[in-house]
């Protein structure tokens, strides 16, 4: 078969990334790159070897070679700039969170099915192999009954005051906390533990304003620190604390506390937030804690220097073999607008200060 040609729609995450994941799949070719700035689109081309360099997103539509495209602009930018490439007939590969709200992540996921366009949302972390391998002892009920849930997401990547005020910093824009690292948390709770049957939210924004560009101070109003309460439907507790901007956070830390023991899953990596992680597990009758190895058969072919890459070339396999069968994929849009949902009813917690049911399906 012949290659898929792939389109790139934004080049911050996209050049680090996606361009990179895809120029080494063997069975895709990134053919175009979009930028609004001409100059720099044609850099950005150059810079990879890359066939077509577009101004106008419309223009790398156009393109017959261009038969699916990823996205990571700004969240702000994700619905019109996704609702074109599906009605274009794309397959898309879609950052998260995958829009502004759930009406218009439920609107793409339902435009794409009637498109019979293939979807995948980037939750990479269901392809890291020790993620992969805690999810399998999990459905092996490794633990027995689970009696607390514990997630500590506490890194100090925006925890400098002097980090320069951009997109990140406005709610408008989807920045925050919420956006950038509680997208991923409701997806994996979902993968790892089910339907949840409601939640408690508290937001807040502990860096108030940043210089720009300029130094001029500007100011912030999308959170940094996020505390969420669930309740799964089999009733377990969840505890979650989601911040950027803890110096010397403790990492990512996931662990589960069942009648049988604990299992521990965490990474200490402030610069990473792929490599680093190991798994442990505490047996009633022992007092440490014991590494378990990763068996052979979850780990990733190859990894690379920027841990983020392997996963999401992982993902990018899914994407292009669903593709290539018309079959749908895990993760779609379908579980992008469930984690946007979530996000959602976490911000209407914070402002009624109440605790929110969660429908039992969208």
């Amino acid at each position: 078969m012949s290659k898929i040609g792939v389109g790139i729609i934004g080049t911050g995450f996209g050049q680090i990334i996606h361009i990179p994941a895809l120029q080494i799949h063997p069975d895709t070719e990134v053919v175009a790159v979009y930028h609004r700035d001409r100059l720099k689109a044609q850099q950005i081309a150059d810079k990879f070897n890359i066939p077509h360099a577009c101004d106008r997103l419309e223009d790398l539509l156009a393109l017959q070679q261009v038969q699916a495209v990823t996205i990571s602009t700004p969240p702000s930018f994700h619905y019109e700039q996704a609702k074109a490439a599906i009605e274009a007939g794309k397959h898309i590969l879609l950052e998260k969170p995958v829009t502004m709200n759930f009406q218009e992540a439920i609107a793409l996921y339902r435009l794409a099915q009637e498109r019979q366009v293939i979807t995948a949302t980037d939750f990479e972390f269901r392809c890291v192999p020790q993620w992969r391998y805690f999810k399998h002892l999990l459905d092996q009920n490794h633990v027995g009954k689970k009696r607390l849930i514990q997630i500590d997401w506490l890194v100090q990547g925006r925890a400098d005051p002097k980090r320069v005020w951009n997109w990140y910093s406005q709610k408008d824009f989807g920045g925050g906390a919420l956006g950038a690292i509680g997208s991923h948390a409701f997806d994996y709770v979902r993968w790892l533990f089910g339907d949840i049957k409601s939640l408690s939210g508290q937001l807040s924004t502990g860096i108030t304003e940043r210089p720009d560009a300029d130094g001029v101070m500007r100011p912030v109003d999308a959170d940094d620190t996020c505390n969420i309460l669930l309740e799964l439907a089999d009733g377990t507790p969840c505890n979650i604390s989601l911040s950027t901007v803890t110096y010397r956070g403790r990492g990512h830390w996931l662990t589960v506390y069942g009648e049988n023991g604990t299992l521990v899953l965490g990474s200490s990596n402030q610069s990473d937030y792929v490599h680093g992680f190991s798994l442990r597990q505490g047996k009633i009758d022992r007092t440490d804690m014991e590494i378990l190895p990763i068996p052979p058969e979850y780990e990733l072919p190859k990894t690379y220097t920027d841990g983020r890459l392997a996963p999401v070339l992982a993902i990018c396999d899914r994407w292009v073999k669903s593709i290539q069968s018309g079959q749908p994929m895990t993760p779609s849009l379908y579980e992008g607008a469930w984690s946007q949902l979530l996000m959602d009813l976490t911000q209407e917690s914070h402002q009624q200060r109440k605790w929110i049911d969660i429908p039992l399906s969208i």
